[in-house]
């Protein structure tokens, strides 16, 4: 893990920075310039207007009783995508705006809900299947009682 984020934070940069630069031989250090500076503030607005949706759409699907998975998913996406944005270089503005493309983000979602289903256990409260193991007993056992007064005393 710290050596993928050794990489993340040194390789990542430099390569950026030599991308730029070689952008800024074959063009000019103002293209280049203003090429970062717009990417990064069509990249904040797109980010800012789909985030929007999506608070909305997770505002309706709460309303409505639902639990908004899907929905959550894009805001992430979309918060990542709107974090790599407005970072100057040419890769991760690529990284950034297939993010922010809806069909991407789909297949993407589809990828996250395999590689993170062994690791997250959503209980809906059903009574589990009767071959799941008992669970395992708190040491103060909880009672849950409801107190009805009676008129008669």
């Amino acid at each position: 893990m710290l050596l993928r984020l050794l990489l993340l934070f040194t390789v990542v940069p430099l390569v950026e920075l030599v991308l730029l630069l070689v952008l800024a031989d074959y063009t000019s250090w103002q293209f280049t310039l203003g090429l970062v500076l717009v990417t990064g503030i069509l990249g904040a607005a797109l980010a800012r207007w789909q985030g929007t949706n999506c608070v909305r759409r997770i505002q309706n699907e709460t309303a409505a009783g639902r639990t908004p998975g899907d929905a959550l998913l894009d805001v992430l996406m979309i918060l990542v995508a709107g974090a790599v944005l407005i970072t100057p270089g040419m890769l991760t503005d690529l990284l950034g705006f297939a993010l922010l493309i809806p069909p991407l983000r789909s297949v993407l979602k589809g990828w996250l809900r395999r590689r993170f289903a062994n690791h997250i256990h959503i209980n809906y409260g059903f009574p589990p299947p009767p071959d799941a193991p008992p669970p395992s007993q708190p040491e103060d056992t909880i009672i849950d009682v409801k107190v009805r007064e009676d008129d008669r005393a």
